[in-house]
């Protein structure tokens, strides 16, 4: 069964909104996990945006299903997860003036870091990610550098879906779905653990969980949107049932 990791990012960015202590990152894991989630994600960014130091050693203490911290390859947050050693560590790129990842990390042209990297994460007993866009070149890095996951980035897919009304038998979408699908294969036979994720939503999930082999779809702002209007664990219970339906269908 495909899992579903939640990203409550955006929670805490409603909190720094007015610089109080409410909403609470931990509350909302909780609701997350009582709605379904097996996983929570959060982003602890250089410049604390949204998600602080002690969100993530509250969260790591508090939650009940996989902790997940993406984190830039920088030594600060290396020495942050060694030290709340989360259950998985992705690293992602980061750019200070990005409203949020714009794109996948560039794993092959900077292995020797990301080796090191992955080493010490490892070695501290934590799984290591990797957040790629869906090339040959970046899976075959992420192996050679060590990762346990590659996480596929699903912007460009979610971009075409959108701008294609919405139509997965688009000759754009179905493009950027085999371009995912030849990906999550390679990544598969390399040995490592096929998930995906970003800009994901109630509309454009569905055929990326269908997938063959993809594991965990990691959604945040599609959930916590909802979430406004219905509550978080409902949102999160609904995300759910659309991923399952993928996997039936899948699996049919």
């Amino acid at each position: 069964m495909i899992e579903l990791g939640v990203n409550i990012d955006h929670v805490a960015t409603l909190r720094q909104a007015r610089a109080t202590w409410e909403p609470d990152p931990v509350w909302a894991a909780v609701e997350a996990h009582l709605g379904g989630a097996d996983g929570i994600t959060v982003h602890l960014r250089e410049d604390r945006r949204h998600i602080r130091d002690e969100d993530v050693r509250r969260l790591k203490e508090n939650t009940q299903v996989k902790f997940n911290l993406e984190m830039a390859a920088t030594d600060e947050m290396v020495a942050i997860a060694c030290r709340i050693r989360p259950q998985m560590a992705m690293l992602v790129p980061e750019g200070r003036a990005e409203i949020t990842t714009e794109g996948g990390l560039d794993v092959a042209g900077q292995e020797a870091r990301l080796s090191e990297v992955v080493a010490r994460l490892k070695a501290a007993g934590i799984v290591a990610s990797v957040f790629i866009d869906a090339e040959t070149r970046q899976v075959e890095a992420a192996a050679r550098v060590g990762a346990e996951v590659c996480e596929l980035h699903t912007g460009p897919y979610a971009h075409a879906f959108h701008a294609n009304g919405r139509d997965v038998a688009a000759p754009a979408v179905r493009r950027e779905l085999e371009r995912l699908s030849r990906a999550g294969a390679l990544i598969t036979r390399q040995g490592m653990r096929f998930n995906a994720g970003h800009a994901l939503n109630y509309y454009n999930a569905r055929p990326v969980a269908g997938l063959p082999g993809v594991r965990e779809l990691h959604i945040g702002h599609a959930i916590v949107s909802r979430a406004v209007f219905v509550g978080l664990r409902e949102a999160v219970r609904e995300m759910k049932k659309i991923l399952a339906c993928a996997a039936r269908e899948a699996a049919a």
